[in-house]
């Protein structure tokens, strides 16, 4: 019976891992026993340079999730890929539960739809204008829109606190 686990790859070199592992699958004939290999991403958008860039972001660096009927052979072979550790569990891994594989494929096809910014905002953060009329401009964050993306942020213009309304890829978190 197909299962779903948990493995624990090199930080940074999880593709390499996903790839090295689905091409000795393809190899030794074993798609029956192993069928998918996954990285949990999410879309997030980011500023780099004024520009906003739309990038991907592992949901847990450092892990995949195998679908596999385990037994000594897929185990040898998952053991044996290049930039795999190991099974999260050790020598007795536990597989995910259908709950938790459900609330794992929601969470992917939801951040599919969504792209949810890089930095998070709160009330109170200070933040520096990178686009639109009040480029340049220091301002606090007075509400945080998540759903529409956006921000109230105030802003002083001419010696007056102006509330404003910003996208979050307008600005930036002053340190």
């Amino acid at each position: 019976m197909h299962k779903w686990y948990v493995l624990h790859a090199l930080s940074g070199k999880e593709q390499r891992a996903k790839e090295s592992l689905e091409e000795r699958v393809r190899l030794a004939e074993m798609g029956d026993q192993i069928r998918q290999v996954i990285i949990p991403v999410h879309t997030v958008q980011d500023i780099r340079g004024g520009q906003k860039k739309i990038s991907t972001r592992k949901f847990f660096p450092g892990y995949m999730l195998v679908e596999v009927e385990l037994n000594d052979d897929s185990w040898q072979l998952i053991k044996q890929t290049q930039g795999i550790i190991g099974f999260l569990g050790g020598a007795k891994p536990k597989s995910l539960s259908q709950k938790e594989v459900a609330e794992m494929f929601e969470q992917i096809e939801e951040s599919k739809e969504k792209v949810a910014p890089r930095v998070r905002f709160e009330n109170g953060d200070r933040v520096k204008v990178n686009e639109g009329p009040f480029e340049g401009f220091i301002g606090h964050v007075e509400k945080v829109d998540e759903e529409r993306g956006k921000l109230g942020v105030s802003v002083t213009v001419f010696g007056r606190t102006t509330p404003v309304e910003l996208e979050f890829w307008q600005v930036e978190k002053e340190q």
